[in-house]
């Protein structure tokens, strides 16, 4: 018994002690704050980046006394941003704070960088959003951007980035997007005007989501082609405007251009993000069928997607199989699904591609069948199916869709015989949608690639040293001859 009760107390010290030993969350904000300012006063964004990623990892770990020992080590007590960022914490014990969060306030140095005043914002914002608490969140965020449009810093820009995000975040959460279109579009105009692309960057797709968010999207894709365009500089903002191009490109019926944008999005995207690449299948998915493809099964079998693609995956079948009664019970059952993926207008469209897939397989099927036993087989629900089915098989006939004939006197469709696909230009298409593929991906590749600055100039100066050395070397060699010759 006395065993137990000593490694017990011998346990809770060494707990103690390696919970001592390891670095508080204070202190890592800390180090952050002075990293900042290292990037600040060196001119380096680099830093401001990594403190951003290093932010991102404790955000989980924040608390309201933490934040407000923070707040008094980085800014000036009784300053206007210091009350009004405190003002948004609550009060709690001094318990509930870190070990050195008491003499935090006495040792700190006080900052007067604006980079530390918008990284406190962000901090204050971020915890507030975690929170739940939307309408501070709300009102902090306003705050910092009305901060954000007095200062003009180039290694502010990063944390403007993100501000500018959280700032559209929280008045999304609100249902309040409307109120800040206006703001969005003045802060896009002063981000151009001072050469602030990551800020252009991030404010365009932020415009474009207010957009979509309310079925604008002809305002979106004249903003979409009126913003200025330069090489990206963040991979996740770029996949943020490929999908959002894509949306709008589905809606405008030019699925070709956006399938290429909703793939490329998908495969850009980080692993981590697994919310924004299943919306982007989702997307995919849709285009693709209505395109008059069918996706493979590894689509819907990707790893931690398989259960929210389930619905989609039916409705593949369904046009697969060219079923109509199938695709209106799966229409039917995952309508919920559906609506809050906004994808419920193109799943009504693709009525008219189950309707085909069937007509084609009747007639691969079948050499000659009459009208009515082809609106039994497509199961027509309308008051003249007869007729509907015959001008569903003209259209078809028409656009290509079936090589068959009509026998309006006896009510017949008449197929032809199906040839040598190979004779046709089809395989010919198909190797050239994959080779343009390749020859697009590897383009972006060499896209991507980074070099170190002046690297041709340091490689010609190598070559130029070389040469140099070996002169050297030839000419050593050449006196030595010649004193040898003297010798003799």
């Amino acid at each position: 018994m006395t065993q137990e009760v000593e490694m017990k107390e011998a346990q809770a010290v060494s707990n103690t002690v390696s919970s001592a030993s390891l670095p508080s969350t204070l202190q890592h904000l800390k180090e952050i704050a002075s990293l900042i300012e290292t990037g600040a006063y060196a001119k380096e964004v680099r830093r401001i980046v990594r403190a951003v990623r290093l932010t991102i990892m404790l955000r989980r770990k924040l608390k309201a006394a933490t934040l407000s020992a923070f707040l008094n080590f980085a800014l000036a007590p009784g300053s206007e941003a210091h009350s009004k960022l405190s003002s948004y914490l609550p009060k709690e014990d001094d318990r509930d704070m870190d070990v050195d969060t008491a003499s935090s306030a006495a040792q700190g140095p006080k900052h007067s960088l604006p980079d530390i005043e918008i990284y406190c914002y962000l901090l204050v914002l971020i915890f507030l959003i975690d929170q739940k608490r939307y309408d501070e969140a709300k009102a902090c965020s306003s705050a910092s951007i009305a901060r954000l449009k007095n200062i003009n810093r180039r290694t502010v820009d990063i944390l403007a980035s993100r501000l500018y995000f959280y700032y559209s975040y929280s008045h999304e959460l609100t249902n309040s997007l409307a109120e800040i279109r206006g703001n969005l579009l003045a802060l896009h105009r002063m981000a151009t005007l001072r050469h602030d692309e990551l800020g252009q960057e991030t404010l365009l797709n932020l415009l474009l989501r207010n957009y979509l968010h309310y079925n604008l999207y002809d305002q979106a894709e004249k903003l979409r082609s009126k913003a200025p365009r330069f090489e990206a500089h963040s991979n996740q903002q770029f996949c943020r405007y490929l999908f959002y191009l894509g949306k709008i490109r589905t809606i405008q019926l030019e699925y070709t251009d956006a399938k290429e944008s909703l793939l490329q999005a998908a495969r850009k995207a980080p692993v981590a993000a697994r919310g924004f690449r299943i919306q982007c299948n989702k997307w995919a998915i849709i285009v693709r069928l209505l395109l008059g493809e069918i996706p493979e099964r590894t689509v819907f079998m990707q790893k931690g997607m398989k259960k929210a693609l389930t619905p989609y995956f039916e409705l593949t079948n369904a046009v697969r199989i060219g079923d109509l009664e199938l695709f209106r019970t799966v229409a039917e059952k995952f309508s919920s699904t559906f609506s809050s993926d906004r994808t419920n207008n193109l799943i009504v469209r693709l009525r008219h591609n189950v309707i085909r897939t069937g007509l084609r397989n009747i007639s691969i099927s079948y050499s000659r069948i009459s009208l009515s036993d082809v609106a039994k087989k497509l199961r027509l629900d309308s008051d003249n199916p007869i007729a509907d089915a015959e001008s569903i098989v003209a259209k078809a006939i028409r656009d290509g869709a079936i090589d068959a004939t009509i026998d309006h006197a006896n009510g017949w469709m008449i197929s032809k015989e199906t040839g040598d696909i190979y004779s046709t230009n089809e395989p010919q298409i198909a190797f050239h949608s994959r080779i343009a593929f390749c020859l697009n991906m590897h383009n972006e590749a060499i896209k991507a690639l980074r070099f170190p600055p002046n690297s041709h100039k340091e490689k010609e100066s190598a070559e130029k040293r070389r040469e140099r050395q070996q002169q050297e070397q030839e000419l050593a060699k050449h006196i030595a001859e010649e004193e040898d010759d003297d010798d003799f």
